[in-house]
């Protein structure tokens, strides 16, 4: 919990940081329209907005602090930021200390002493923004490279399309590089270029050709989204199906090669639909909207189309609802910990949506067998996670006859062996989840 604490603290960096940049300016422009007599009532507020420049100077430099803790920055890039940082934060104390007065007996400066420093401290706060900026987007979003970096033509068909240049690298920089970047390399890892790729990070190669098995980028994108090495973490859009399948046949039939034009590679037929739909290059009939690798392209049962008003009521009411695609609406509904007292109230939203509803996280709700009376109508859920809720045995036949149900999470249940054994039986049911399940009447 406390490591939690700590790197929620942290990402309040980015939020708090603007204040400063906001109150110093704003004091250095009111410090040189005083000279004007339209504008010399401005002087009288020099004072109070340096002070608020330096509170939040101090609480950006602390929050930063944090969050260079939590992540694999560049070590020059971060030293420049931070020690620029504190020497801003300092000298914002020292501005608002001679403009209080307070050092007028140990410190006399003229007033174009100090009006020159107010505007070497905006020089000094645009370094230390730059600096912030090349540890958040990389060294080079601010140079001539970007700069005269042409955008590559997209290709007409896809069989004139470059598979790593044109499709793969573009996947991987757009779902990747935020983490996997100059200035900031989780674990170690770049996806600047192949050669970054094959050289890896502190697991191995992030490539490895012709092998999905030693393939850690390819491992890491196709793991349950619960599991804590699941790539994009933080909450981060991860790749659609159609991404990863390219991914998957890039490395396993593609033999990870670089510098060739699909037309130049064997055996497209399968992958060429969903580089279609990627590259929006002709029909393909394939939807790219789901999140999920593991997703079924389509479910003829999800209706197109539901309330959106009424996802808005549920919001309301506590739900925590995601939208996973849109044609046909599927839905991912959480209900948050410890807020099972709300589910007589949830539940007649649920059932006027529960064709729509494909993920239920229901966990650490205290619900019982009689509060999920309403799980048989959602005839197209595919998860289930119920852990740290007193049910039982009771709930099989609720769920027996959902077709499309692949996972369920009963950790820390009063389901009894026999119980979890029934439910594996389910045709559909690939996973299941039992750690600390009830023991009573088990033989």
């Amino acid at each position: 919990m406390l490591l939690d604490i700590a790197i929620f603290t942290g990402r309040l960096h980015p939020l708090v940081v603007h204040l400063p940049i906001g109150f110093l300016l704003l004091a250095t422009v009111f410090e040189l329209f005083s000279y004007s007599k339209k504008y010399e009532h401005l002087k009288a507020s020099v004072s109070f907005t340096l002070l608020l420049g330096f509170i939040s100077a101090v609480l950006a430099c602390i929050f930063g602090y944090i969050l260079s803790l939590s992540g694999d920055y560049d070590s020059t890039a971060l030293n420049d930021h931070k020690i620029s940082g504190i020497a801003l934060a300092l000298i914002s104390g020292l501005l608002f200390l001679i403009s209080d007065g307070t050092f007028k007996k140990l410190l006399s400066i003229k007033r174009s002493a100090f009006t020159a420093l107010c505007v070497l401290t905006m020089a000094l706060m645009s370094y230390t923004g730059h600096q912030g900026g090349t540890l958040t987007h990389g060294a080079e979003y601010l140079s001539i490279e970007v700069l005269t970096q042409q955008e590559r033509i997209k290709p007409a068909s896809v069989e004139q399309a470059m598979i790593f240049e044109d499709v793969v690298h573009p996947i991987l920089i757009q779902r990747c590089s935020q983490c996997h970047r100059a200035g900031k390399m989780k674990g170690e890892l770049s996806m600047k270029s192949m050669a970054d790729l094959q050289k890896g990070g502190k697991t191995g190669p992030a490539i490895v050709a012709g092998s999905l098995k030693e393939s850690e980028l390819y491992k890491r994108i196709t793991l349950d989204p619960e599991h804590e090495d699941y790539m994009p973490t933080d909450g981060k859009t991860p790749l659609t199906k159609s991404e990863v399948e390219i991914i998957q046949w890039w490395i396993e039939k593609g033999k990870a090669v670089t510098g060739k034009r699909m037309s130049e590679l064997e055996n497209t037929q399968l992958i060429t639909p969903f580089i279609s739909s990627y590259l929006k290059i002709g029909e393909t009939g394939i939807s790219d909207e789901s999140a999920d690798p593991d997703y079924p392209v389509s479910n003829p049962d999800i209706p197109v189309f539901t309330n959106l008003k009424l996802l808005d009521s549920l919001r309301n009411k506590g739900l925590n609802i995601r939208v996973m695609q849109h044609k046909p609406l599927k839905l991912d509904i959480t209900l948050p910990e410890g807020n099972g007292k709300q589910i007589a109230l949830i539940k007649p939203g649920i059932k006027s949506i529960a064709n729509n509803v494909v993920w239920l996280n229901l966990s650490g709700n205290n619900l019982t067998d009689q509060d999920l009376d309403f799980l048989p109508l959602l005839i197209n859920l595919e998860k289930l996670r119920l852990e740290k809720n007193p049910v039982t045995d009771k709930l099989i036949p609720l769920i027996a006859d959902l077709k499309h149900l692949e996972a369920v999470n009963l950790n820390e249940t009063g389901l009894s062996r026999a119980g979890v054994e029934q439910l594996k039986k389910m045709p559909s049911v690939k996973r299941v989840y039992e750690w600390k399940i009830a023991t009573v009447g088990d033989k």
